[in-house]
Protein backbone atom coordinates (compact mmCIF):
# COMPACT_ATOMS: atom_id res chain seq x y z
CA UNK A 1 0.00 0.00 0.00
CA UNK A 2 1.91 2.82 -1.26
CA UNK A 3 1.18 6.17 -0.34
CA UNK A 4 2.80 7.68 -3.78
CA UNK A 5 0.74 9.76 -5.99
CA UNK A 6 1.98 9.13 -10.17
CA UNK A 7 0.51 11.56 -12.74
CA UNK A 8 -2.30 9.56 -15.01
CA UNK A 9 -0.30 10.38 -17.70
CA UNK A 10 3.64 10.77 -17.00
CA UNK A 11 5.73 12.57 -19.25
CA UNK A 12 8.43 10.82 -21.23
CA UNK A 13 11.80 10.55 -19.26
CA UNK A 14 13.19 12.80 -22.00
CA UNK A 15 10.63 15.52 -21.14
CA UNK A 16 11.41 14.87 -17.56
CA UNK A 17 15.23 14.81 -17.65
CA UNK A 18 15.07 18.57 -19.89
CA UNK A 19 13.20 19.75 -16.81
CA UNK A 20 15.37 18.94 -13.88
CA UNK A 21 18.19 20.06 -16.84
CA UNK A 22 16.26 23.59 -16.62
CA UNK A 23 15.63 23.59 -12.74
CA UNK A 24 19.17 23.41 -12.18
CA UNK A 25 20.36 26.01 -14.74
CA UNK A 26 20.15 29.95 -14.36
CA UNK A 27 20.15 32.26 -11.09
CA UNK A 28 18.72 29.26 -8.28
CA UNK A 29 17.71 26.11 -8.74
CA UNK A 30 13.72 25.15 -8.69
CA UNK A 31 13.38 23.42 -5.91
CA UNK A 32 9.31 22.95 -6.94
CA UNK A 33 9.96 21.36 -10.24
CA UNK A 34 12.46 18.95 -8.99
CA UNK A 35 9.62 17.95 -6.43
CA UNK A 36 6.98 18.17 -8.72
CA UNK A 37 8.58 15.09 -10.90
CA UNK A 38 11.03 13.43 -8.23
CA UNK A 39 8.41 13.31 -6.07
CA UNK A 40 5.98 11.72 -8.27
CA UNK A 41 7.58 9.01 -10.41
CA UNK A 42 8.21 5.22 -8.91
CA UNK A 43 11.33 3.75 -8.63
CA UNK A 44 11.71 2.27 -12.42
CA UNK A 45 10.59 5.56 -13.84
CA UNK A 46 13.32 7.80 -11.73
CA UNK A 47 15.32 5.06 -12.82
CA UNK A 48 14.48 5.90 -16.74
CA UNK A 49 15.47 9.40 -15.89
CA UNK A 50 18.50 9.20 -14.08
CA UNK A 51 19.84 6.75 -17.38
CA UNK A 52 17.95 9.27 -19.99
CA UNK A 53 19.89 12.54 -18.14
CA UNK A 54 23.31 10.86 -18.05
CA UNK A 55 22.39 9.93 -21.96
CA UNK A 56 21.56 13.22 -23.23
CA UNK A 57 23.65 15.74 -20.78
CA UNK A 58 26.47 13.34 -20.07
CA UNK A 59 25.99 14.17 -16.71
CA UNK A 60 24.86 11.94 -13.98
CA UNK A 61 21.88 13.29 -12.35
CA UNK A 62 23.06 12.38 -8.83
CA UNK A 63 25.81 14.55 -9.00
CA UNK A 64 24.21 17.51 -10.19
CA UNK A 65 21.28 17.25 -7.30
CA UNK A 66 24.43 16.93 -5.04
CA UNK A 67 25.87 20.11 -6.25
CA UNK A 68 22.29 21.99 -6.24
CA UNK A 69 21.05 20.92 -2.85
CA UNK A 70 21.54 20.90 0.52
CA UNK A 71 20.66 20.22 3.80
CA UNK A 72 17.77 17.66 4.68
CA UNK A 73 16.09 18.70 1.45
CA UNK A 74 18.84 17.29 -0.40
CA UNK A 75 19.66 14.09 1.67
CA UNK A 76 15.69 13.62 1.01
CA UNK A 77 16.02 13.78 -2.81
CA UNK A 78 19.08 12.05 -2.95
CA UNK A 79 18.13 9.21 -0.78
CA UNK A 80 14.87 8.85 -2.87
CA UNK A 81 16.23 9.14 -6.19
CA UNK A 82 18.55 6.03 -6.02
CA UNK A 83 17.30 2.65 -7.08
CA UNK A 84 15.79 1.12 -3.61
CA UNK A 85 18.64 -1.63 -3.31
CA UNK A 86 21.18 1.25 -3.67
CA UNK A 87 19.29 2.86 -1.11
CA UNK A 88 19.60 0.22 0.90
CA UNK A 89 23.09 -0.31 0.73
CA UNK A 90 24.19 2.64 1.13
CA UNK A 91 21.72 2.84 4.77
CA UNK A 92 23.34 -0.30 5.65
CA UNK A 93 26.94 1.04 4.65
CA UNK A 94 26.29 3.72 7.05
CA UNK A 95 24.90 1.62 9.49
CA UNK A 96 28.22 0.00 10.33
CA UNK A 97 30.61 3.14 10.00
CA UNK A 98 32.16 4.08 13.93
CA UNK A 99 30.09 7.15 13.77
CA UNK A 100 27.04 6.99 12.03
CA UNK A 101 26.90 3.18 13.60
CA UNK A 102 23.15 2.12 13.68
CA UNK A 103 22.31 -1.90 14.53
CA UNK A 104 18.69 -0.80 14.18
CA UNK A 105 18.87 0.36 10.94
CA UNK A 106 20.95 -3.23 9.82
CA UNK A 107 17.72 -5.22 11.70
CA UNK A 108 15.49 -3.03 9.84
CA UNK A 109 16.60 -3.76 6.14
CA UNK A 110 17.32 -7.67 7.17
CA UNK A 111 13.59 -8.21 8.28
CA UNK A 112 11.12 -5.65 6.56
CA UNK A 113 12.60 -6.30 3.04
CA UNK A 114 11.53 -9.50 0.75
CA UNK A 115 14.56 -11.97 0.31
CA UNK A 116 15.60 -11.30 -2.80
CA UNK A 117 15.25 -7.45 -2.55
CA UNK A 118 17.30 -7.85 0.79
CA UNK A 119 19.65 -10.05 -1.62
CA UNK A 120 19.90 -7.61 -4.35
CA UNK A 121 20.80 -4.80 -1.81
CA UNK A 122 23.48 -6.89 -0.85
CA UNK A 123 24.81 -7.67 -4.12
CA UNK A 124 24.49 -3.42 -4.38
CA UNK A 125 26.35 -3.94 -1.40
CA UNK A 126 29.41 -5.49 -2.76
CA UNK A 127 29.38 -3.83 -5.65
CA UNK A 128 29.73 -0.16 -4.63
CA UNK A 129 32.10 -0.67 -1.67
CA UNK A 130 33.81 -4.19 -2.43
CA UNK A 131 33.43 -5.60 0.75
CA UNK A 132 30.46 -8.18 1.75
CA UNK A 133 27.41 -6.71 4.14
CA UNK A 134 28.30 -9.76 6.01
CA UNK A 135 32.12 -8.89 7.27
CA UNK A 136 31.24 -5.46 7.92
CA UNK A 137 28.20 -6.41 10.32
CA UNK A 138 30.91 -8.72 12.00
CA UNK A 139 33.46 -6.66 11.91
CA UNK A 140 31.65 -3.93 13.24
CA UNK A 141 29.52 -5.45 16.13
CA UNK A 142 30.90 -8.17 18.79
CA UNK A 143 29.58 -10.54 21.39
CA UNK A 144 25.86 -11.08 21.75
CA UNK A 145 24.75 -8.44 19.25
CA UNK A 146 27.29 -10.02 16.41
CA UNK A 147 25.41 -13.64 17.48
CA UNK A 148 22.03 -11.66 16.45
CA UNK A 149 23.08 -9.77 13.50
CA UNK A 150 25.55 -11.67 11.37
CA UNK A 151 23.05 -14.51 10.37
CA UNK A 152 20.45 -11.89 10.19
CA UNK A 153 22.24 -10.51 7.44
CA UNK A 154 23.22 -13.56 5.79
CA UNK A 155 20.41 -15.52 5.73
CA UNK A 156 18.00 -15.88 2.35
CA UNK A 157 14.55 -16.68 3.83
CA UNK A 158 11.99 -18.48 1.80
CA UNK A 159 9.14 -16.00 0.98
CA UNK A 160 6.61 -18.36 2.13
CA UNK A 161 2.94 -17.80 2.66
CA UNK A 162 0.39 -18.38 5.10
CA UNK A 163 -1.20 -21.16 3.34
CA UNK A 164 2.29 -22.99 3.16
CA UNK A 165 2.91 -22.93 7.25
CA UNK A 166 3.78 -25.88 9.53
CA UNK A 167 1.35 -25.98 12.27
CA UNK A 168 2.90 -28.60 13.83
CA UNK A 169 6.33 -27.15 13.52
CA UNK A 170 5.01 -23.53 14.52
CA UNK A 171 3.80 -25.11 18.04
CA UNK A 172 6.77 -26.85 18.96
CA UNK A 173 8.84 -23.82 18.01
CA UNK A 174 6.88 -21.80 19.89
CA UNK A 175 7.43 -23.98 23.37
CA UNK A 176 11.02 -23.80 22.56
CA UNK A 177 10.98 -19.49 22.48
CA UNK A 178 9.01 -19.54 25.76
CA UNK A 179 11.44 -22.04 27.34
CA UNK A 180 14.50 -19.85 26.51
CA UNK A 181 12.88 -16.69 27.35
CA UNK A 182 11.42 -17.99 30.58
CA UNK A 183 15.05 -19.07 31.45
CA UNK A 184 16.38 -15.85 29.78
CA UNK A 185 18.52 -17.63 27.55
CA UNK A 186 18.43 -14.24 25.11
CA UNK A 187 21.30 -15.67 23.43
CA UNK A 188 20.47 -18.94 22.87
CA UNK A 189 21.28 -20.92 19.37
CA UNK A 190 18.14 -22.47 18.44
CA UNK A 191 16.19 -19.22 19.52
CA UNK A 192 18.40 -17.41 17.01
CA UNK A 193 17.79 -19.72 14.59
CA UNK A 194 14.13 -19.84 14.17
CA UNK A 195 14.15 -16.06 13.94
CA UNK A 196 16.83 -15.56 11.53
CA UNK A 197 15.93 -18.66 9.08
CA UNK A 198 12.29 -18.98 8.83
CA UNK A 199 9.70 -17.57 6.49
CA UNK A 200 7.89 -14.61 7.75
CA UNK A 201 4.72 -16.47 7.53
CA UNK A 202 6.18 -19.35 9.60
CA UNK A 203 7.44 -17.10 12.50
CA UNK A 204 3.94 -15.32 12.12
CA UNK A 205 2.16 -18.79 13.03
CA UNK A 206 4.80 -19.57 15.44
CA UNK A 207 4.41 -16.36 17.54
CA UNK A 208 0.72 -16.79 17.21
CA UNK A 209 1.08 -20.29 19.16
CA UNK A 210 3.48 -18.51 21.62
CA UNK A 211 0.46 -16.00 22.33
CA UNK A 212 -2.37 -18.47 22.23
CA UNK A 213 -1.00 -21.08 24.65
CA UNK A 214 1.38 -18.53 26.71
CA UNK A 215 -1.19 -15.96 27.40
CA UNK A 216 1.25 -12.93 25.94
CA UNK A 217 2.89 -11.93 23.40
CA UNK A 218 6.25 -12.69 23.15
CA UNK A 219 7.55 -9.12 22.77
CA UNK A 220 5.61 -8.61 26.29
CA UNK A 221 7.99 -11.92 27.90
CA UNK A 222 10.94 -9.60 26.49
CA UNK A 223 9.71 -6.34 28.13
CA UNK A 224 11.25 -6.74 31.69
CA UNK A 225 14.58 -6.52 30.24
CA UNK A 226 14.12 -4.67 27.16
CA UNK A 227 16.85 -1.85 29.16
CA UNK A 228 19.26 -4.28 27.51
CA UNK A 229 20.71 -3.70 24.04
CA UNK A 230 20.65 -7.41 22.60
CA UNK A 231 17.21 -7.45 23.97
CA UNK A 232 15.69 -4.51 22.11
CA UNK A 233 17.53 -5.70 19.30
CA UNK A 234 15.82 -8.78 19.60
CA UNK A 235 12.38 -7.49 20.12
CA UNK A 236 12.89 -4.69 17.05
CA UNK A 237 13.73 -7.91 14.95
CA UNK A 238 10.64 -9.92 15.73
CA UNK A 239 8.94 -6.57 15.49
CA UNK A 240 10.07 -5.86 12.02
CA UNK A 241 9.28 -9.29 10.83
CA UNK A 242 5.83 -9.51 11.68
CA UNK A 243 4.35 -5.91 11.99
CA UNK A 244 6.64 -3.44 10.00
CA UNK A 245 3.99 -0.39 10.02
CA UNK A 246 4.12 -0.59 14.07
CA UNK A 247 7.74 -0.63 14.12
CA UNK A 248 7.43 2.35 11.36
CA UNK A 249 5.39 4.22 12.92
CA UNK A 250 7.36 4.07 16.65
CA UNK A 251 10.39 5.56 14.61
CA UNK A 252 8.14 7.99 12.77
CA UNK A 253 6.74 9.14 16.66
CA UNK A 254 10.07 9.70 18.47
CA UNK A 255 11.55 11.07 15.50
CA UNK A 256 8.87 13.86 15.41
CA UNK A 257 8.62 13.81 19.61
CA UNK A 258 12.02 14.16 20.52
CA UNK A 259 13.20 17.59 21.10
CA UNK A 260 14.84 18.97 17.50
CA UNK A 261 13.52 16.73 15.21
CA UNK A 262 15.65 13.40 14.43
CA UNK A 263 15.28 14.66 10.27
CA UNK A 264 17.36 11.26 9.97
CA UNK A 265 15.10 8.58 10.96
CA UNK A 266 11.86 10.57 9.47
CA UNK A 267 13.86 10.55 6.12
CA UNK A 268 14.88 7.00 5.75
CA UNK A 269 11.02 5.66 6.85
CA UNK A 270 9.40 8.11 4.32
CA UNK A 271 11.89 7.66 1.39
CA UNK A 272 11.89 3.48 2.02
CA UNK A 273 8.23 2.96 2.50
CA UNK A 274 6.62 5.41 0.04
CA UNK A 275 6.61 2.60 -2.79
CA UNK A 276 5.57 -0.12 0.27
CA UNK A 277 3.11 -0.14 2.77
CA UNK A 278 3.13 3.75 4.03
CA UNK A 279 -0.63 3.86 3.53
CA UNK A 280 -0.33 1.42 6.51
CA UNK A 281 1.78 3.24 8.58
CA UNK A 282 0.15 6.68 8.43
CA UNK A 283 -3.30 4.38 9.38
CA UNK A 284 -1.37 2.92 12.20
CA UNK A 285 0.36 6.25 13.24
CA UNK A 286 -3.22 7.99 13.51
CA UNK A 287 -4.62 5.52 15.23
CA UNK A 288 -1.84 5.41 17.82
CA UNK A 289 -1.37 9.77 17.76
CA UNK A 290 -4.75 10.81 17.22
CA UNK A 291 -2.91 12.58 14.37
CA UNK A 292 -2.65 12.34 10.81
CA UNK A 293 1.22 11.66 9.60
CA UNK A 294 1.14 14.60 7.43
CA UNK A 295 0.43 17.07 9.60
CA UNK A 296 2.69 16.04 12.22
CA UNK A 297 5.68 16.18 9.43
CA UNK A 298 4.04 19.42 8.67
CA UNK A 299 3.47 21.03 11.93
CA UNK A 300 7.74 20.02 12.37
CA UNK A 301 9.54 20.82 9.04
CA UNK A 302 9.71 23.04 7.04
CA UNK A 303 10.57 24.59 3.42
CA UNK A 304 11.35 22.39 0.56
CA UNK A 305 12.49 19.84 2.75
CA UNK A 306 8.93 19.36 4.06
CA UNK A 307 7.04 19.58 0.50
CA UNK A 308 9.44 16.62 -0.51
CA UNK A 309 7.99 14.58 2.38
CA UNK A 310 4.38 15.35 2.04
CA UNK A 311 4.32 14.55 -1.64
CA UNK A 312 6.11 11.06 -0.59
CA UNK A 313 3.46 10.45 2.00
CA UNK A 314 0.57 11.43 -0.48
CA UNK A 315 -0.35 15.07 0.67
CA UNK A 316 1.16 17.61 -1.46
CA UNK A 317 -1.01 19.42 -3.74
CA UNK A 318 -0.13 18.59 -6.97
Amino acid sequence: MASLKIPANVPLPEEDSEQLRKAFKGWGTNEGMIISILAHRNAAQRSLIRAVYAANYNKNLLNELDKELSGDFERAVMLWTLEPVERDAYLAKESTKMFTKNNWVLVEIACTRPALEFFKAKQAYQARYKTSLEEDVAYHTSGDIRKLLVPLVSTFRYDGNADEVNMKLASSEAKTLHKKITEKAYTDEDLIRILTTRSKAQIMATLNHFKDKFGSSINKYLKEDSEDEYVQLLKTTIKCLTYPEKYYEKVLRRAINKVGTDEWALTRVVTTRAEVDMERIKEEYLRRNSVPLDRAIANDTSGDYKDMLLALVGHDHS
